[in-house]
């Protein structure tokens, strides 16, 4: 189960008032999984500064190559302040100017996107122009079979229909929550229903997969005219800080294994819900927990660079 795993866009540092942690999407997506079996890379970039050279040993502590992380010489590394309520959910100042908001088409980026079995995006590091026409050149290259993930994460003011609808055209995986549907529905007029919005979504954008997490109500997948739901899993949570990042990518690679609907919509709720009970976005994940989902996964042998069977119609 040896997949070519890629997020793209922000690394940062989340401040949180008990101290920094690593963060960012892209970043939280590729460790989880290369904790689930992924070769995975990080493309983005960092500014030449002291948090710069943190990110730099947090990646070697977490074996993460630094290979695609470009360095700034005028940006600083990205931060971003976070604030919890009384249930844990994390509210976000999210900080400009920053490193990533520069991330550059090089040789190196180009050779990683190509080789993909899956790129996963969001719309948070398209919010600047250079790094919006790098990120959707970046995956626009990736190969038409590979899965390309947009993972929304809408953020502040940091979105805009247009960035969106790029996106969702060149994705062919779309994973969102309700407030974010909700946002979508408001945009593009998908249906009365969540479940509306879901099915009109996946047929306007050609979609193989829509993920829909729910909070306190679990999630729902979609695939031609399938739907997996499941409830969240009974976990006293500390914060949920990176949980999405992390069913995002157990997601990913159950899917790139080809295992079953419900097996890897479950499984991906067992890593969230973990992820639920620890400070901060990348955990260690527990030995037993990574072996289980890499067992399941060799359950449902794949053919090296396998993705979603999906009709010739939704393939990008």
């Amino acid at each position: 189960m040896s997949f070519q795993v890629v997020g793209i866009g922000e690394v940062l540092w989340d401040l949180f008032p008990a101290g920094p942690q690593l963060g960012g999407a892209p970043a939280n997506f590729a460790y989880h999984a290369q904790a689930l079996g992924a070769r995975a890379q990080v493309l983005t970039r960092i500014g030449k500064d002291p948090l710069g050279r943190d990110i730099q040993d947090r990646f070697k502590a977490l074996e993460l190559p630094l290979g695609t992380v470009q360095q700034d010489d005028v940006a600083p590394t990205g931060t971003v302040t976070v604030r919890l309520n009384g249930d844990g959910v994390p509210h976000f100042v999210i900080h400009e100017n920053v490193a990533w908001d520069r991330l550059e088409v090089n040789e190196t980026a180009c050779a990683a996107a190509i080789t993909a079995d899956a790129i996963c995006f969001g719309s948070l590091a398209q919010r600047k122009p250079l790094s919006r026409a790098s990120i959707q050149q970046l995956v626009g290259i990736s190969s038409p079979r590979a899965l390309r993930v947009f993972d929304i994460n809408l953020r502040e003011q940091f979105y805009s229909c247009e960035v969106i609808e790029q996106s969702l055209v060149l994705a062919n995986v779309v994973k969102l929550n309700d407030g974010e549907l909700s946002i979508l529905n408001s945009l593009f007029q998908l249906g009365a229903s969540p479940q509306q919005q879901v099915e009109q979504l996946a047929v306007n954008f050609g979609m193989r997969l829509v993920a829909l997490t729910r909070g306190p109500k679990g999630s729902l997948l979609y695939q031609h005219g399938r739907w997996s739901n499941q409830p969240p899993p009974p976990v006293q949570v500390v914060d949920t800080v990176g949980a999405g990042d992390s069913f995002t990518a157990a997601l990913v690679m159950g899917l790139l294994a080809e295992m079953d609907l419900d097996a890897v919509h479950a499984a991906a709720a067992e890593v969230a819900g973990y992820v639920c009970t620890q400070a901060g976005a990348t955990p260690a994940l527990p030995a037993e927990l990574r072996q289980k989902f890499i067992q399941a996964a060799r359950g449902n042998p794949a053919e090296p660079q396998g993705v979603v069977t999906a009709p010739t119609s939704a393939s990008r």
